[in-house]
């Protein structure tokens, strides 16, 4: 056991601490894998004696406390990984030290502090340092320039500030991940340097000032995020217009104005599209249909385009999101928008491509990214992450759209949720709406329906929003047993023709339900007993007053019927 080189325990159910002496014990340990168990307990500061330990590889546990110093004597470590655990405190600075070191994985900690200065040092071996979701601070280190081979660097879910430099010093970044921090300052620009770039993630800070057209010309580029931030101005063109290796683009919640970006026409692989809370204008254009075959999300909502929505956005066979909700479009809602493909039958993969891989050391790494897909669900505003692809629907609410709600949409049946609200929307609930089977919630409040709600709603099984409000629909509500669990009274609102539970108003037929429940023929045809009996006896009650009436009031005819008595009796006796 001396001479124990390689060490494997990973993924199984180990959950005491880390023995001292294994380091002490094992001089000759090479490579120490215990990831994907419970180990509990802090990582012993016995282990800078394993000064030939190569592969540190101590993620997905239970380890606690701070990263000792003794670390910075491992001299051949090429590899450590201690993502997903509970340490605290900083960084220690001996980690300057490892100059072999090839992969830095720290994410999904709690260490404090600033990115200690050494690990600038490590100029020549460095690929990978992702020192994402802890609580670092301070500026963006300047001294990356020096670290000339990084191929990925993730340094999102922080408390980073201050400007990303002009200069980033390698030219083989594959991913650049520093989201959701409080950078300042303007795109930078050495990103357009990364000619093998392929996720790039600046979202959710305080970048201002244009976005590059360089930018476009990355066409290795598969992910882009710059959304949640303060961009301004329109889009450029790419000088290669038609090379774009481009699958999402998230550019949310800026201040970009213009057209709809016509460099988008060249990213034939695109999936998602998230243009949402911008400054946008103009007519939203017909080849989008054609010029990005494979979109799945479409979301340009909160905008201020106008004109007629393309039919042509129906030959998007693979479209399962199409949100365009708070713009001013007019007209009609196409009819071909019951031909969309993936919103009849659901799809089968559960989520989108996330990851970009390179092979480094022993096996390849995966540098992952989230598609995040941003959408109004059952009256809240929610952001899926890592479940995108089981979202289906269309939200097509606060515009000036008029006519008549289209039955086609009724072929939809995968999708699960339906918001036309707040239009011009005419004519009657369509009656094929239990087609829907999957919905979840559907929502044409605000609009100019009339006529009554058709049976069919019962249907939905899976109804948990409803939202009829502000029209003009009158009869009885139906009553089917999932729409009996939407008893708020406010969701059927301001149509003064309606009742039925759950208003307080009693239907002129004194039912509060209709034939939808199953006591509702049974309730029908007691009624129709009890009038043919009343009719009866009213008929009894009338012919007897008839007969009786007249004896009562002509006194001759009186005379004459007791006299006729009389002489029966007298033959009887």
């Amino acid at each position: 056991m001396g001479k124990m080189r390689v060490f494997d325990v990973s993924r199984n159910k180990l959950d005491s601490a880390i023995p001292p002496e294994l380091f002490t014990s094992w001089a000759e340990l090479t490579q120490l894998r215990a990831q994907n168990n419970s180990i509990a307990g802090s990582i012993p500061a016995a282990i800078g004696n394993a000064t030939k330990l190569q592969y540190l590889r101590l993620a997905k546990n239970r380890l606690a406390g701070k990263l000792p110093v003794e670390v910075g004597r491992l001299a051949s470590l090429q590899a450590l990984e201690l993502a997903e655990n509970f340490l605290t405190g900083p960084i220690p600075n001996t980690v300057g030290n490892l100059t072999a070191l090839v992969a830095m994985a720290l994410f999904s900690n709690g260490f404090t502090g600033v990115i200690p200065p050494e690990i600038f040092n490590l100029t020549t071996a460095l690929r990978i340092i992702d020192l994402s979701t802890n609580r670092l601070e301070g500026d963006f280190p300047a001294a990356i320039a020096s670290l000339r081979n990084l191929y990925g660097l993730d340094l999102s879910n922080n408390r980073f500030s201050g400007t990303i430099p002009s200069d980033l010093g390698s030219r083989q970044f594959l991913t650049i991940v520093l989201a959701n921090n409080s950078f300042l300052g303007e795109f930078p620009m050495a990103v357009c340097q990364q000619h093998s770039l392929q996720i790039l993630d600046l979202s959710n800070n305080q970048l201002h000032g244009g976005i590059p057209g360089c930018l476009w010309d990355l066409q290795d580029l598969v992910f882009m995020d710059l959304s949640h931030n303060i961009f301004s101005g329109d889009l450029p063109a790419s000088a290669h217009p038609n090379s774009s290796s481009l699958e999402s683009v998230h550019l949310a919640s800026n201040n970009l104005t213009g057209g709809y970006p016509v460099v988008l026409k060249g990213c034939r692989c695109l999936t998602v599209v998230d243009l949402g809370g911008n400054c946008f204008s103009g007519t939203i254009p017909s080849w989008i249909g054609t010029h990005n075959p494979l979109l799945r999300f479409l979301i340009l909502r909160s905008n201020a385009f106008h004109g007629s929505i393309p039919r042509e956005l129906s030959r998007l066979s693979h479209l399962q999101l199409l949100d365009l909700a708070a713009n001013n479009l007019v007209g009609s809602i196409p009819t071909s928008f019951g031909d969309f493909a993936s919103m009849i039958q659901p799809r089968n993969e559960l989520n989108l491509r996330s990851k970009a891989q390179q092979r480094i050391l022993d096996g390849h790494v995966d540098f992952m990214y989230i598609d995040r897909i941003g959408i109004s669900w059952k009256r809240q505003y929610h952001t899926f992450e890592g479940t995108a692809a089981l979202v289906a629907g269309i939200d097509l609410s606060g515009n000036h759209l008029s006519d008549e709600i289209p039955s086609e949409l009724c072929n939809l049946e995968s999708v699960r949720f339906l918001d036309l609200s707040r239009n011009h929307l005419s004519g009657i609930v369509p009656k094929e709406i239990g087609g829907l089977k999957m919905l979840e919630s559907l929502d044409f409040s605000w609009n100019e329906l009339s006529g009554s709600i058709p049976p069919s709603i019962s249907d939905l099984m899976s109804l948990s929003s409803l939202n009829l409000s502000n029209n003009h629909l009158s009869g009885e509500i139906p009553s089917g047993y999932q729409l009996r669990t939407l008893a708020d009274p406010s969701i059927y609102s301001n149509n003064f023709g309606l009742c039925g539970f759950p208003l307080n108003i009693v239907c002129s037929n004194g039912s509060n339900s209709t034939s939808a429940l199953i006591g509702g023929d049974k309730d029908s045809q007691e009624l129709e007993i009890l009038s043919w009996f009343y009719s009866i006896l009213a008929g009894l009650v009338f012919g007897f007053w008839l007969w009786f009436g007249v004896l009562l009031l002509f006194k001759p005819w009186r005379y004459a019927f007791f006299h006729q008595v009389d002489h029966l009796q007298k033959k009887i006796m």
